[in-house]
């Protein structure tokens, strides 16, 4: 049988704040428009819709 731990893991976990969380939704954002441009068919339907969702998220994160 095993020992109880003292504190569970997510006491520990790494969380971001809003702002940090914002910019890596604008780093991925930079990262996909960038690659839009050389991709067509379903690829470019799926990038397109990430990169909305994208979007939308990082607006929802970052308006008062």
């Amino acid at each position: 049988m095993s020992e109880r731990i003292d504190q569970d893991d997510w006491v520990d976990q790494d969380l971001l704040t809003k702002a940090e969380a914002a910019e890596r939704l604008a780093e991925e954002i930079d990262d996909l428009t960038v690659q839009l441009p050389g991709t067509e068919g379903v690829e470019r339907e799926l990038l397109t819709r990430r990169l909305t969702a994208l979007r939308e998220s990082r607006e929802a994160m970052t308006t008062p």
